[in-house]
């Protein structure tokens, strides 16, 4: 049985967590399973590369922060080499290169276009652990590309499928997929089971348990994910396609504090209005989230939506320069909200689950902003002072939550 195991940078934030990890790869194959392991970098190794890359430029160039920061999860790799074969486990590291991923030019946030196994399944036949430094790749030039943040759970999803393996396990400090942040909401239940569409919405809403990209390669390529926790064993959640009748109207709740609002006031209701504004935005590889246009009244419109908080700095010249060229009166921007939503296949078809999570705001005393659905999914904006407070009520006013006997436990 061949599996491939992903560990995350707080699985291996030190010297000892490195060894507790290789000791679990090495339980793995004394039991006679084949391994292949990607890691990520160490800790919050990748932050302190990204903070010296801007200590060197305020606008450091795309690719050179890509070679930069790939370094980390190289080094875990080799460390993890190391480990192995000190425990008698014969392994051998690889880089995004050797291991055959090649990806798209978009630096910081490059797709993985294919995978070429050969090397990995040579080193399988003459019994090495391959040891992968994930979140990175190579272009078709040979430039070293990264995968984005969380991008290690894409590259162990994609490994997975290009190997045939029978499971993909994804490794964490988390048992799992909670209902919601356990951090935040203590009465937070583990979940057995989850539908790719309902991890995607959650990862997507701001669930840091895995990387959205890698949850719609695996969605796409059918290849279950087993999410669990490095330190227990816990069996954690199974992450495939779902054939279960009956659902809960709500799985679980997600809450994301990164990202801003942006309102254009007094915009011409005009054709060709929205397309000029988003059309510039996407040129500037801004992803817009929820979009709201308000009722014409006097030939204008108010136009408000989110993106992600860290691409304001990029959006705002776009916006004002756009604002300029349609008459508009002006721009609003607000970094202090956040975005909770309420997910589960199980509202398909299921009247009043919207008026549930709106009553269950209200009753928190939480004024609500803006609203978004899909078929799976309601989120609110909210202001990010009731962030905390909000993703509790949800989850309360939907039963989610651990009994007290449990809890206890």
């Amino acid at each position: 049985m061949l599996i491939v195991q992903k560990y995350g940078g707080s699985s291996l934030g030190s010297a000892g967590h490195l060894l507790n990890v290789a000791r679990k790869v090495k339980a793995a194959v004394d039991q006679g399973y084949q391994v292949v392991v990607v890691v990520s970098a160490m800790g919050d190794s990748t932050d302190a590369l990204v903070g010296l890359a801007g200590q060197m430029s305020t606008v450091p160039s795309a690719r050179e922060l890509d070679q930069l920061l790939s370094t980390g999860e190289t080094q875990s790799s080799a460390l993890m080499a190391m480990a192995l074969e000190q425990m008698g486990v014969p392994a051998k590291s690889f880089s995004g290169r050797l291991a055959g991923i090649v990806t798209t030019y978009d630096y910081g946030k490059a797709r993985i276009e294919q995978v070429d196994p050969k090397e990995l399944r040579k080193a399988l036949a003459v019994g090495l652990t391959p040891v992968i430094a994930g979140f990175q790749g190579v272009t078709q030039s040979g430039d070293v590309s990264t995968l984005g943040r969380g991008g290690s759970d894409l590259t162990a999803i994609a490994v997975a499928n290009a190997l045939g393996a029978d499971r993909c396990e994804i490794y964490s400090d988390v048992a799992g997929v909670f209902t919601a942040d356990p951090r935040i909401v203590p009465s937070a239940s583990p979940l057995d089971i989850l539908s790719y569409d309902e991890m995607l919405e959650l990862a997507s809403q701001g669930a840091q348990v895995l990387q959205t990209q890698a949850v719609e390669f695996a969605k796409g390529q059918q290849v279950p994910i087993y999410a669990r926790s490095t330190f227990s064993d816990e069996p954690g959640t199974v992450i495939a396609e779902s054939d279960s009748m009956e659902k809960p109207a709500v799985t679980a709740v997600a809450l994301n504090r990164h990202i801003a609002k942006l309102g254009l006031i007094g915009v011409p209701d005009a054709p060709g209005v929205a397309a000029l504004l988003f059309g510039e935005l996407a040129e500037q590889g801004v992803n817009v989230e929820l979009i709201i246009q308000a009722v014409s009244h006097n030939q204008l419109n108010d136009i408000a939506f989110t993106i992600e908080e860290q691409d304001v700095n990029k959006a705002e010249p776009v916006v004002t320069e756009c604002l300029k060229k349609m008459g508009g009166q002006s721009l609003v921007i607000d970094t202090e909200v956040a975005k909770v939503s309420a997910i589960g296949s199980g509202m398909l078809g299921r009247p009043g689950v919207a008026a549930r999570v709106f009553q269950a705001l209200a009753s928190g005393g939480v004024n609500i902003q803006m609203i978004g659905t899909s078929e799976i999914k309601i989120s609110c904006i909210i202001a990010r002072a009731d962030a905390e407070k909000a993703l509790a009520a949800i989850h309360d006013a939907f039963g989610l939550g651990a009994s007290e006997e449990m809890l206890e436990e």
